[in-house]
């Protein structure tokens, strides 16, 4: 049987009797295949992203400091090594994103993922302190080529109203990996095994990456103008999808008006604080949640390892329903505020409670819930408010590499010398958290002020349609931000 053409209105669906075939369902057939393909790549890659950079807190239960560092009674070797990451990440985001433009995403990302795992799995052989640190700085630079520029990628495919959604879909697989994570290293750490469970452990997170790189050099689609993964009708539908409210650039071009203009934009500079909040608390979480469990004498130090996982799936859970109602209702601003003060209020219980393990041990879900559905939805907020694609390019791993210094803050929060109390990191993060919910409420009252502004002065544009943004960016007249 011949296979139908192109517009055929078999490819969408039922057509009348006129061949006259619904747009929305040629466009729910096109979102279904996009999601189909790019969904479960960039999701796995993030898992496992995740994991080879958060790794050390459970490595750190299984010999890893013993083996490496000499014992490390203080902590502060473990600190430098976790910290090491973040430093070349903050370094090499804006320049990567940027250069990402003009090369094609499926092999720029598949690159990314094959260097980044093999600096996980070259971790496994590390026998000093020295080459650990640099396993973890070349993993900083090649990350840093992926995380920002998959923000940016979705940018090409998904609108405004759907875009939230399909980035938790994609951070929700880092709380994913921190619940992975945990039962792995429980699973390793019953393993009878020749060589140290954490060296394994590293193995186990760093080969897969490679392969998923590999996979997503065939597989991955490239811009929605050049792809072959779409017909020439699917890529004249993609590219106006992606122009609605907006302008997207066309082809591998970079426009360095909107290079600066993202520099000197306060918005950037504010959404930079919210993420120094939001990663400090990440980061400790991610690096300190084994040991923090540890310390509430639920037993083991496998049992520890396990309850990490509740916390983050109770995070994945919250952050893809908070993101979906944020689409829904298009504003995002007040539901980051929540999320923030949520998460504020978990270190408090933390710092507050001392004696009650079951009470401080709920805190943890109020941590991860409020922390990892807030960056999920600052990393949608900026994409599309940042109004074009360069600026956005440029704009969005501005603030991500000042939050990242967050990262590197909660690196050295908990030293061992603190716990099992750590009064000094809870205060700190719970501080951070609330000053990040001030900023959310001050940005989104902003953005609420300036659409107001445009409406009275050039009248209320359609929703969805087409804005030229080549020139302007976000201001544009008839472009208007998402609160």
């Amino acid at each position: 049987m011949p296979l139908p053409a192109e517009d055929s209105p078999l490819l969408y669906g039922h057509a009348s009797s006129n061949g006259y075939v619904d747009p929305d369902t040629k466009e729910r057939r096109l979102l279904r295949k996009l999601d189909r393909r790019i969904l479960p790549l960039t999701c796995l890659l993030y898992l496992f992203a995740y994991l080879d950079r958060s790794n050390l807190g459970n490595a750190r239960l299984q010999g890893l400091p013993d083996d490496v560092f000499g014992g490390d009674p203080t902590g502060i070797m473990f600190d430098s090594v976790n910290s090491a990451f973040y430093i070349t990440y903050i370094l090499c985001q804006v320049p990567w994103t940027v250069l990402s433009k003009y090369y094609s995403p499926r092999l720029w990302i598949g690159c990314s993922a094959i260097l980044w795992g093999l600096c996980s799995t070259f971790m496994s052989t590390a026998n000093t302190f020295s080459q650990l640190v640099v396993a973890r700085l070349m993993l900083g630079v090649f990350e840093a080529a992926f995380g920002p520029s998959v923000v940016l990628y979705f940018s090409f495919y998904y609108t405004k109203k759907e875009y939230g959604t399909r980035v938790a879909y994609w951070f929700g697989f880092a709380a994913v990996a921190g619940a992975f994570g945990g039962l792995l290293a429980y699973g390793i750490h019953l393993t009878e095994v020749s060589i140290p469970h954490w060296r394994l452990l590293f193995l186990a997170e760093g080969l897969p990456t490679v392969l998923l790189g590999i996979i997503c050099l065939f597989l991955l689609p490239d811009r929605p103008e050049s792809t072959e993964f779409l017909t020439p009708a699917e890529r004249k539908l993609a590219i106006e999808r992606v122009n609605r409210g907006t302008s997207s650039d066309f082809g591998a071009v970079v426009n360095y008006r909107h290079v600066l203009a993202a520099f000197v934009d306060w918005r950037v500079y504010v959404a930079g604080i919210i993420y120094f909040g939001l990663n400090c608390a990440l980061g400790s979480l991610s690096a300190f949640l084994p040991t923090i469990i540890s310390t509430m004498g639920f037993g083991s130090i496998a049992l520890s390892q396990l309850m990490v996982v509740p916390p983050y799936a109770a995070a994945g859970l919250f952050l893809v329903i908070t993101s979906y109602i944020s689409d829904k209702i298009r504003s995002r601003g007040l539901f980051i505020v929540a999320g923030c003060t949520f998460g504020g209020v978990g270190y408090l219980i933390l710092l507050g409670v001392t004696h009650n393990q079951y009470v401080r041990y709920f805190s943890t879900f109020c941590v991860a819930i409020g922390t990892y559905t807030s960056i999920a939805l600052v990393l949608a907020w900026f994409t599309h408010n940042l109004g074009s694609e360069t600026k956005r390019a440029t704009g969005m791993p501005l603030f991500g590499a000042i939050g990242q210094c967050g990262s590197i803050l909660g690196s050295h929060l908990y030293p061992l010398t603190e716990g099992p109390a750590y009064t000094r990191g809870f205060g700190i993060s719970s501080s951070l958290l609330f000053l990040a919910a001030a900023c959310a409420l001050m940005l989104s009252a902003s953005y609420r002020w300036e659409n107001k502004l445009r409406d009275e002065r050039y009248g209320e544009p359609e929703l969805d349609e087409r804005v030229d943004t080549s020139e302007l960016a976000d201001k544009a007249p008839s472009f208007r931000y998402m609160p």
